[in-house]
């Protein structure tokens, strides 16, 4: 009997042991914390972008937890929501515009790799923006414009792709396309 119940107390540490890593490794566990404690570098990261491209009138605000909307269940859940706030204070997403929602978009994706570069050890090497001038208003490309110089010296390569002629002579060298009825024909300017 001694040695039956010595080997039900040691299944009983390892099975409490499991649940503590089971309970570690679950959504509210390590990932949760892991995310809790980077949120706030990478909203400030956007924020600090987003105050550039916006002249000041653009923030976002990240938030991991809300109410349940049932009224039984008390407490919080797990959530990221994101919060755009402007001049005319905090809408959703969907009400910005298609150059504001670049701005945002792009806050977002570049201070998202920032610190995931940064928490690797690496260094960011190509920023790639595809056609993201087109949805700019003349303020807003220059705004963009001033972004890119400001976070060119993070990057090894930048490659714009535009059709927008104006923008030519922002960037000193250029890969040129130009269509021809025997094809595309490509010049290095």
């Amino acid at each position: 009997v001694a040695l039956g119940q010595i080997l039900a107390e040691g299944l009983e540490q390892r099975f409490a042991r499991l649940k503590a890593l089971e309970r570690a490794f679950s959504k509210d566990g390590v990932p949760s914390l892991l995310i809790e404690q980077v949120l706030p570098e990478i909203e400030a990261q956007a924020n600090d972008l987003l105050d550039r491209l916006s002249g000041g009138s653009m923030s976002v605000r990240f938030n991991t937890v809300k109410d349940y909307k049932d009224k039984n269940r008390s407490g919080q859940r797990e959530t990221l929501d994101i919060f755009i706030a402007d001049a005319n204070g905090e809408r959703e997403y969907e009400l910005f515009s298609g150059g504001e929602a670049f701005r945002i978009n792009f806050a977002i994706r570049l201070a998202l790799s920032r610190v995931l570069a940064r928490r690797a050890g690496a260094r960011l090497q190509m920023l790639v923006i595809d056609e993201g001038f087109g949805s700019q208003d003349a303020d807003g490309r220059q705004r963009l414009l001033e972004a890119l110089n400001m976070v060119r010296p993070d990057f090894a390569k930048v490659l714009v792709i535009t059709h927008l002629e104006e923008l030519k002579d922002h960037f000193p060298a250029r890969i040129e396309v130009e269509k021809t009825p025997q094809g595309s024909r490509v010049s290095v300017a």
